[in-house]
């Protein structure tokens, strides 16, 4: 194919290729050329114009196929367009002559085709510039068109369009001709020329005036009688044509007056009296339809109706939503008026009505809901009002004339039922879609809405009462503030008006619809609300029977409550669930002779309420089983069973009944039949297995039953084929924006669809999917597909010969049958067997015997060869249901076999497309049959059918059979992958555009080959290269193919290929083609379009957002789509389809697409992004204050030039989101909180002001977070001030993470103040209306949490501004105390409780952070704690002192703490063991009520944690002291509800001791601790349990709660444990390091009880002698520990699994395995260092617990990990600091080392022992050679001196000991490393000043006489740099010291050493100016030695210096030449020890 890449066509390697090879080089040719000439130079294609020219010309004789001949004349056109145009006459002559030409054979039609297109597109490129040439190429294609075929008539229109588009206003002289020959297509016999003709016209309208003016009658008619008989696609054109046209003549009135005089203007009344007539009479003229109407026939088909209506949409759509704005209340009344009585005909049957209703509210939906913004909804909304208002004047005035009997039935009642149905749904619909920013609507009293709505609930029509309750649903929904009060309102109507018949049924409509509506609005409804709707239902089934006129309605209203209540799920049914049960066991007879005598007894009336209640019943307690399956127990399954059998044995007695008593019980027992099968088919089958034969007989009965003329196939079989079968079968079953009103199409003549008033009941069921009002279907309907439902499940219980007998009947009655009824019993028997077989597939059940198999085989085989299409389908899929269920291969072999035979033999259309599509679902549901030669008859058969031109039917069907195959053989199937996709390339090169069926399976066989392929695509081979073009080539096919449905495989097929060889596919076309169709008005279309955006963005955002620019710029005329993306980008156009679309699943994608686009993207284009999301978010702050300019605007264009109204609006370009809805709104909130999270991930920058200021100086393209602050906090602002509900949840959001975020960040400018700082007000406002009473809780509880994150930020540091903020939480805790009864009665009662828990978590934040600040403040060296919700903890220092901030929650602590508490036990009750469930008090807690103890659950988990952390604070701070139990009197002068801790209940006695309360409130906290850290959840947030640990240190930093944990050793233990099962289980070192210091307090609580044990028995045993005093500390005098139950053993338990896991080479275990290499020294990460020495820190306390015993048990673990860290950890680091690690572990051990049990009787010789081992092993460490070059020496030494120093003398003065350390010494001394020798000089220092001098003597023996040589030394090699100075220095120290140490006797000789040295180290006064610094240093410090040791040993010194001139010369020189300057030398000296001094601070162990 590389050969096909040139700008002439290689003939040479074009010649040698066979026939379809060809045509594929041509089109990749034709592929290239088209993307190759727009970037080719001039001057290139000149030269080879006219070669060029000829090869293209000469391949339309090539007779080339629909794809290739579009692409050539494409390319033919822009070579002309580029180069000269000089042959373009001959170009064009010879398509003319070739069009001429009298061949009519098929093989040369292709050529016509190509030349006709060839035209088409040379005059769309070149337009004018062809001259007049264009009125013979028009007349030539004319004539041509006379006598075309399908094809030729297909793509003459579309060339006409072309030409038309081309040469704009100068083809006037054709126009009529042209308009003539499209009039004639518009109504052809193929679908495909009907579309080309519309699109045609559509053009010619552009300027042929005469269209909208003169003809404008005659057009519209001909497109009424273009949609008959006509497909969707056709609909969808033509009324886009019809649309556009009335539009262009409404707007265009000034244009045409002054051209034409007797053109009469067009008004809008014209205009809709033009489509009305559409509508209502369909297209015949008006005397036939009058004709019509004497014989009284409807003549209106149902797709002219369904075309008029998209043509309405379209007519509106194009005028722009303004003018509907501007005209609404004209188009409103017309709408209205088409389902009023002015025209009764169309509304005479119910059917009709129906399907008239439907097409109206599509109407209104998709202007209303689809074109306006909030504002304008609201105001339309209005308008609906009011019509109802009328309408209610009306009915009332009917109603109130005269007798009420004769006047129930006037025509003005029964005419406004179906206007008021339709103004109730749009009202409804249109509150639905505004949600809470309806709220002003609904407040406005003029309007009036809740009393229209419930006005016309008492209407006489049943449809207009259920379509008002549902409204009132749906407002209830949208406000949920509302459905209490409307539920109040309607139960007292429905108890004062009970003995009205309308309002009985009425309000009980409105009940249930409103109990529907409570699962929508998650804060529910008064738990109290169920009691008060189960009494008025008892009541009203108990009164039903006292009043004959009205018991139907009492009877069916009563059940309805109960069923709606139901609904509100199990917390709330329990309640009632005795006298649900009991109402249920007393509606059935209880035995058959009751039935029996019943059956004698009554008439038809009693046996209607009879059949109306027990429907009721059943229907009930199947909503009771959907909505509380928690509550089936065994024992409620038991009670529910008894009425059962009288039940069915009703169902077997209905038909004689029914012939008892007439035609007036057929829908009440047609009722009860369905609600009774619903109600088994949910039920579990052994519940009445009893009644299964009798169940069945009904069953078969029901299907079988041949006076049913209804063709359900639509409504029941899709449910049973497979998703993508349906796609064969036309888009009438795909998912499209029309689908509302394009379903009457499917459902056949005799319904229109369903309708509320067919089933009441559904009106509280939750709504279907995507669609807005409930849609039942009728009950002869419903009842077959409730009987397949129970056939299903009844039949895969039976026994087998049960089954066989079912199947022979069923197979018998469809024999009896003949034609169309036959059809329709086989339909019902499918559907039925089908599901059953689904049943058996689910439960792994099989089907029987042999004799069993053959009748459901002979059942299925005949529906597969059914004439309807939709019926094979599900019969292919049954009967690979029934492989499946059977899965015998035999039996599957079997199956096939008869499908081959069959398709070889047959040659009917129908068997073909029927096996076909049989052999694809078997292999989809057995994963491929297996054998390969299976697979090769299967491929093999259905290659011949895909190729059989004559039925595009059987081609469709098989291909789409083939790609099942393709997709579920896998890997068996590559050997025929490239025969496969030579033939689907062939197809899509050859098969005519029109069979759109037939592409679209090609599609779904290239996207199957594509996957099949999958990622080997990438491959460069040859072959793989050649499968990869010839996917991409059928790609582009597609995506030149006009159907939309092909395009949008195209693109699939594209994204397929771009995941698997990403680098092949042309991403920039691709995302052309995307951007093209985004906008599309196929559903399924944009669906691909953005499913493909998301997968490329999750790779390559940015390439693809600029693409999408770049195209948009390039192209000018070709591409103009709804959204502007060069101003907005694809992300703009994206979020401005998310606010246009409607359709969920598109919405989801929509928005992942988008955060996929902002995760990668919006650090690199932040403005961007902000922008966007401040263009949403700002566009509805016009709603709440609408500025007084945009009305000025509004006026002027309204007074302006109408004509601008279709071009597009001026203002636009200022506002790329036109009132966007709240739903776009709030996403836009939620990408402001991700760019935040983004920025932060990405660098400091974008919280440090300064820092942003200097790189953005430095690149002004950088952009920063923190630049866009102000926006930030007014995006906020905006969204938490707005009237939508959800919007303020998500602002109050964004404030939060913006206040947690930038709490910290400076202000340049004024040093000591936040950036946030200026914007306190706009917190303050944003805060505060959410603390307005009419505020939801939820939006109360988010603020609550935004208030405290403010407070505790510490942004504000002014008390009195705190103050505004502080005031909201302070009205909050006012409300919490004002207690249960100050309660909303809004919502449901744990609505309070999440909002009094959000105000104790904030108080409890704010109280935590006061006292952190006031720590921190009295201590800034402690390290900052960091607590859960205020991590970002501001670090500058706080201006305001901590204590003001306290002194803000100290006035309300007294209650806090109280409620606090009570909150906390609450909390404790709610998380006890379901065991104990009992114990719990019956009226709930303080803040819970019993009822809602499930809802309330989540808030204390919620909110728990802080309160606990605060309570413990609390409690601290008093220090568990508590005043006087009268203290409680004096604190309560505020009314405080909840029981405090003291008064629990009254078993206790009323005043508690306060010890008693400290111990409560101690077991309080430690409880609920314990409880949750022993088994926190996975999901359990960090914070809580960082809080928890928090609590806990707390409490154990006080004394008496010490005392506490200390004296109760098994609690200690259980705590240890639970803490070190934490610390196994969670990785976080944060959370254990917090858990480490409670470990370390614990223990410090059991020292201090040991100390205080001992201490009391010497103070009581002061006399006696020492011995007898018993041992306290663990171990007692044996010591041993006993795991479990000893505290120590627990300690080093959890210490050893932190030293571990951090130093795994601790472990003897794996000391030698191959996991750790040995020798290998591991650098700890900083968090693992702190865990280590924190573990360390707690090992050396562990003796203090112990008794001397006991502590000789645990010394050797102690020492072995101590010494272990040290020897693992002591590696030197770069700048010669100490491990942190190291520098712990030295601590410890002379922590341990100082011990008072190393010296205590009982333990002293083992301590010894056992030190000396230790201080071997540390001595053993510099032995293991292999570690010399890491080893840190002096941390070693350091450990030595330490052994040395700490312990009694007898551990280290024995002589091998001593003796070694002595060398470690010297080794130092002699080393080369000037810090070893410093850091060595200091430790000797210390030893040799050891007071007992059998330490010192040795180390002064052996060690001192190398100092002093070492010193000597210095004289010849001084030091170089301060490092050896210091040496020198440390050196002299030492000397000093011995000096000092001596003996008497000795002391003259180490003077008479010590003197030369030093002042050998002085300078003369010459040498001193030319000294080095450290020369000079040395002088100085040796002079400043002298001056010190002179004086002090002066006797000598004289002596010296008399024996030696010289040095006293020297001596003497020295000081004289100092004296001058000695005070600046001695400050110089002052500052020089620093250095020492510094390192010894750091390592002062000793």
């Amino acid at each position: 194919m590389e050969l096909a890449h040139s700008l002439l066509l290689n003939e040479e390697a074009y010649n040698q290729l066979g026939e379809f090879p060809k045509a594929e080089f041509i089109f990749e040719w034709l592929q290239f050329l088209e993307k190759l000439l727009p970037v080719t130079s001039r001057a290139d294609i000149r030269e080879n114009q006219k070669k060029l020219v000829e090869q293209l010309t000469s391949l339309l004789n090539n007779s080339p196929g629909p794809p290739t001949r579009r692409l050539l004349a494409k390319n033919l056109a822009v070579l002309y367009s580029t180069g000269d145009t000089f042959s373009v006459y001959q170009t064009i002559d010879k398509c003319n002559e070739l069009i001429r030409s009298k061949d009519d054979s098929p093989s040369y039609l292709p050529t016509k085709l190509a030349a006709v297109v060839c035209l088409g597109y040379l005059y769309k490129k070149l337009g004018r510039i062809l001259g007049n040439s264009f009125t013979d190429t028009v007349g030539n294609v004319l004539k041509a068109m006379k006598n075309a075929e399908s094809q030729g008539r297909y793509e003459i229109m579309l060339s006409l369009q072309n030409i038309l588009n081309g040469l704009g206003a100068a083809a006037i002289p054709c126009h009529r001709d042209i308009y003539k020959a499209a009039r004639s297509c518009l109504t052809d016999r193929s679908m495909a020329v009907r579309c080309a003709a519309a699109k045609c016209l559509l053009e010619l309208q552009n300027e042929a005036v005469f269209m909208w003016s003169t003809d404008l009658d005659s057009v519209v008619t001909l497109c009424f009688k273009s949609f008959e008989g006509s497909n969707y696609d056709v609909r969808l054109e033509v009324s886009k044509l019809l649309g556009t046209i009335l539009a262009r003549a409404l707007t265009s009135k000034q244009i045409t007056a002054s051209t034409k005089q007797n053109f009469r203007r067009i008004s809008l009344e014209d205009v809709m009296e033009l489509l009305g007539t559409g509508f209502l009479r369909g297209s015949c003229g008006f005397l036939r339809a009058s004709g019509d109407m004497l014989k009284g026939t409807s003549s209106v088909s149902r797709d002219v109706r369904v075309g008029v209506t998209q043509a309405y949409v379209v007519f509106v759509s194009t005028l722009g939503a303004q003018w509907l704005e501007r005209n609404f209340s004209a188009f409103l009344a017309h709408i209205l008026d088409l389902v009023s009585q002015s025209h009764p005909k169309a509304i005479q049957s119910p059917v009709d009505a129906i399907g008239c209703r439907r097409c109206v509210s599509f109407i209104l939906r998709a202007t209303v809901g689809g074109l306006l913004g909030e504002k304008a909804q609201i105001a339309a909304a209005k308008e609906i009002c009011q019509a109802i208002w009328k309408l209610k004047k009306v009915v009332d005035a009917a109603m109130s004339d005269g007798n009420l009997e004769t006047k129930i039935n006037t025509t003005d009642v029964t005419a406004s039922q179906h206007v008021l149905v339709c103004a109730l749904q749009e009202l409804g619909s249109l509150i639905h879609g505004l949600g809470t920013t309806a709220a002003p609507l609904l407040q406005d009293s003029s309007t009036g809405v809740l009393e229209a709505v419930i006005s016309v609930i008492l209407h006489p029509s049943i449809s207009v009462r259920l379509t008002a309750a549902w409204c009132l649903r749906c407002i209830a929904v949208a406000l949920p503030s509302y459905v209490s009060l409307l539920l109040d309102r309607c139960i007292e109507r429905l108890s004062t008006l009970k003995p009205c018949p309308e309002a009985v049924t009425g309000y009980s409509f409105a009940v249930a619809a409103l109990l529907g509506a409570v699962k929508h609005c998650p804060l529910g409804i008064p738990h109290g609300k169920g009691k008060v709707i189960m009494t008025v239902a008892e009541d009203l089934l108990c009164s039903a029977s006292q009043n004959s006129r009205i018991s139907l309605q009492r009877m069916q209203a009563g059940w309805l409550l109960i069923a709606a209540l139901m609904t509100l799920g199990p917390a709330v049914v329990q309640h009632h669930l005795p006298r649900m049960l009991l109402l249920w066991k007393c509606i059935f007879p209880s035995s058959p002779k009751d039935l029996e005598t019943e059956k004698t007894r009554g008439d038809a009336f009693t046996w209607q309420v009879t059949l109306e209640g027990r429907a009721g019943a059943l229907c009930a307690i199947k909503s009771f089983v959907s909505h509380c399956a928690g509550l089936l127990t065994d024992e409620v399954v038991q009670r529910l069973l008894p009425p059962l059998p009288s039940a069915v044995d009703l169902l077997t007695q209905l038909s004689s009944i029914y012939k008892s008593y007439g035609n007036s019980l057929k829908t009440p027992s047609t009722v009860y039949r369905q609600k009774l099968y619903e109600l088994l088919a949910v039920l579990p089958p052994k519940a009445y297995e009893g009644n299964f034969s009798a169940v069945l007989k009904e069953l078969v009965t029901d299907l079988t039953v041949t006076d049913s003329q209804i063709d359900a196939s639509a409504s029941l079989l899709p449910s049973l084929c497979h998703e993508n079968d349906l796609l064969l079968l036309g888009p009438l079953l795909q998912e499209t924006d029309h689908r509302f009103i394009e379903e009457q199409l499917l459902l056949g003549n005799s319904i229109a669809g369903g309708s509320l008033e067919y089933d009441p009941y559904s009106i509280y069921e939750k709504f279907a999917k995507g669609d807005s009002v409930p849609k039942p279907l009728p009950p002869a309907l419903s009842v077959i597909s409730a009987a397949t439902r129970l056939f299903g499940v009844v039949f895969a219980h039976i026994t087998e010969s049960h089954r066989l007998q079912v199947l022979e009947q069923l197979l018998n009655c469809i024999k009896q049958t003949k034609g169309s009824r036959q059809q329709i019993v086989q339909l019902h028997v499918l559907s039925a067997f089908s599901t059953s077989l689904k049943h058996l597939a689910n439960c792994k059940g099989s089907l029987g015997s042999e004799e069993v198999r053959r009748s459901a085989l002979m059942l299925v085989m005949g529906a597969l060869e059914s004439n309807n299409p939709l019926l094979r389908c599900a019969a292919a899929e049954c009967l690979a249901r029934l492989a499946q269920v059977v899965s015998d291969s035999a039996f599957t072999a079997g199956l096939a076999q008869v499908s081959f035979d069959k398709l070889k033999s047959a040659r009917d259309v129908v068997s073909r497309t029927g096996h076909s599509l049989a052999l694809g679902c078997l292999y989809r549901y057995l994963g491929g049959i297996g054998s390969t030669q299976h697979l090769n008859a299967c491929v093999g058969i259905l290659y011949t059918l895909s190729q059989d031109s004559t039925s595009p039917d059987v081609q469709a069907w098989a291909l789409h059979s083939l790609s099942l195959i393709v997709d579920q053989a896998g890997p068996l199937y590559h050997v025929h992958v490239e025969p496969t996709l030579s033939l689907v390339l062939m197809l899509l090169l050859s098969v005519p555009p029109a069979y759109a069926e037939v592409h679209q399976s090609l599609g779904r066989c290239l996207n199957a080959l594509i996957t099949t392929l999958g990622p080997e695509l990438q491959g460069s081979s040859t072959a793989v290269s050649a499968l990869r073009t010839s996917c991409l080539l059928g790609c582009a096919a597609m995506q030149d193919n006009p159907d939309c449905l092909v395009q949008a495989q195209a693109i699939s097929c594209l994204q397929q290929l771009h995941m698997f060889a990403p680098r092949h596919v042309n991403l920039s076309n691709l995302v052309s083609c995307l951007c093209m169709n985004l906008c599309s008005s196929y559903l399924l279309l944009r669906r691909a379009v953005v499913a493909c955006l998301h997968q490329l963005v999750q790779r390559e955002a940015a390439e693809v957002s600029e693409y999408a620019v770049a195209l948009v710029k390039e192209s000018k005329e070709d591409f103009t789509p709804d959204v502007n993306i060069r101003e907005i980008g694809l992300e703009g156009a994206l979020l401005g389809l998310l606010d246009k679309e409607l359709d969920p699943r598109l919405c989801q994608d929509i928005k992942e697409t988008l955060t996929h686009m902002l995760t990668s993207m919006a650090v690199e284009k932040l403005s961007f992004w902000l922008k966007l999301c401040k263009d949403v978010l700002a566009a509805s702050a016009d709603f709440n204050t609408v500025a007084s300019i945009d009305t000025t605007q509004e006026e002027e264009t309204a007074k302006g030039d109408d004509v601008s109204v279709l071009t597009s609006d001026s203002d636009d370009r200022f506002h790329p989101f036109r009132n966007p809805r709240w739903s776009t709104r709030v996403f836009a909130a939620e990408c402001v909180c991700k760019i935040i999270s983004q920025c932060e991930n990405a660098g400091s920058a974008h919280f440090d002001i300064t820092l942003a200021q200097e790189r953005k100086q430095r690149d002004s393209r950088d952009d920063f977070l923190v630049l866009h602050l102000a926006d930030l906090v007014r995006m906020a602002f905006m969204a938490a001030t707005d009237h939508s509900d959800q919007l303020r949840l998500a602002g109050l959001q964004m404030l939060q993470i913006i206040v947690r975020k930038f709490a910290a960040v400076p202000e340049p400018e004024f040093p000591g103040h936040v950036i946030l700082e200026q914007y306190q007000a706009n917190v303050g406002a944003a805060l505060r209306p959410a603390f307005a009473p009419e505020t939801p809780p939820d939006v109360t509880a988010k603020a609550c949490q935004v208030c405290s994150a403010w407070i505790a930020s510490g942004v504000v540091s002014d008390l009195n501004d705190l103050r505004r903020v502080h005031q909201l939480l302070v009205s909050s805790l006012l409300k919490v105390q004002a207690g249960k009864e100050a309660q909303n009665q809004q919502y449901n009662e744990s609505t309070s409780t999440m909002e009094v828990l959000a105000v104790l978590k904030a108080w409890a934040e704010v109280y935590i952070v006061a006292i952190e600040k006031q720590k921190n403040q009295s201590d800034t060296h402690k390290h900052c704690l960091k607590i859960a919700n205020s991590s970002e903890e501001s670090l500058r220092d706080v201006t305001f002192s901590a204590s003001g901030l306290l002194d803000l929650v100290q006035a309300d602590l007294g209650t806090l703490s109280r409620l606090w508490l009570a909150a906390l036990q609450d909390f404790a009750l709610l998380t006890l063991p379901p065991e104990y469930a009992s114990q719990l008090p019956a009226e709930g807690g303080t803040f819970y009520t019993a009822e809602t103890i499930e809802n309330a659950r989540p808030h204390y988990y919620n909110s728990w944690a802080l309160i606990l952390y605060a309570t413990a604070l609390w409690l601290t701070s008093t220090g568990f002291i508590v005043v006087d139990p009268d203290e409680g009197v004096t604190n309560l002068s505020r009314p405080v509800t909840p029981t405090t801790m003291c008064q629990d209940s009254s078993t206790r006695p009323l005043v508690k001791s306060p010890e008693d309360v400290n111990t409560d409130r101690f077991h309080l906290i430690l409880g609920i601790s314990v409880e949750f850290l022993c088994s926190p959840r996975s999901d359990a947030a960090m914070e809580n349990i960082i809080a928890c640990l928090r609590a806990l240190q707390a409490l154990f930093d006080v004394p008496w709660p010490r005392s506490k944990i200390g004296g109760d050793q098994e609690l200690g233990v259980e705590l240890l444990n639970v803490l070190h099962r934490l610390i196994l289980t969670r990785e976080s070192p944060d959370i254990q390091l917090a858990a480490l210091e409670v470990v370390r307090l614990i223990l410090f609580a059991a020292q201090e009880h040991v100390k205080e044990k001992r201490r009391s028995a010497e103070v009581d045993d002061g006399a006696a002698e020492k011995e007898t005093l018993p041992e306290f500390g663990e171990g007692k005098d044996t010591g041993g520990l006993v795991p479990g139950k000893s505290l120590v053993f627990a300690t080093l338990e959890l210490c050893v699994c932190i030293l571990v896991r951090q130093l795994p080479q601790l472990n003897p275990k794996l000391t030698y395995s191959p996991a750790v290499p040995p020798g290998k020294h591991l650098l700890l990460s900083e968090d693992g260092s702190r865990l280590v020495a924190a573990a360390l820190v707690i090992l050396s306390d562990v003796p203090a617990v112990c008794s001397p015993e006991g502590s000789v048990s645990v010394l050797p673990t102690i020492l072995y990990l101590i010494v272990g860290v040290l020897k693992e950890t002591a590696v030197k680091l770069q700048d010669g600091q100490l491990p942190l690690t190291v520098a712990a572990s030295l601590q410890a051990l002379k922590g341990l080392l100082s011990s008072p049990m190393a010296r205590a009787e009982k333990s002293q010789n083992a301590w010894t022992d056992l030190l000396r081992s230790a201080l071997f092993t540390v001595l053993d460490c510099w032995d293991q050679d292999c570690l010399l070059q890491e080893l840190d020496e002096v941390s070693l030494l350091t450990a030595i001196t330490v052994f040395v120093m700490s312990t009694s003398p007898e551990v280290t003065t024995v002589e091998c000991l001593q003796k070694r350390c002595i060398e470690k010494f010297k080794t130092a001394l002699d080393s080369k490393d000037p810090l070893v020798q410093c850091k060595c000089y200091q430790l000797l220092h210390s030893i040799f000043q050891h007071p007992n001098k059998t330490v010192s003597y040795p180390y002064i023996h052996s060690l001192a006489p190398s100092i002093v040589g070492k010193l000597q030394e210095t004289e010849r090699a001084k030091p170089e740099n301060a490092a050896e100075l210091q040496v020198v220095q440390e050196g002299i120290k030492v000397v000093t010291a011995l000096t000092a140490a001596a003996e008497e006797q000795h002391r003259a000789h180490l003077v008479a050493c010590f003197l030369p040295i030093l002042i050998s180290f002085l300078l003369d006064e010459n040498a001193l100016v030319s000294a080095t610094i450290s020369a000079k240093n040395l002088h100085e410090i040796a002079l400043q030695t002298l001056m010190q040791i002179g004086p002090q040993y002066s006797s000598v010194f004289k002596k010296i210096m008399a024996s030696s001139p010289t040095m006293k010369a020297r001596l003497e020189s020295a000081v004289k030449g100092n004296q001058e300057s000695i005070k600046v030398k001695t400050t110089k000296h002052a500052k020089n020890p620093g250095k020492s001094s510094s390192i010894q601070l750091k390592t002062n162990f000793l």
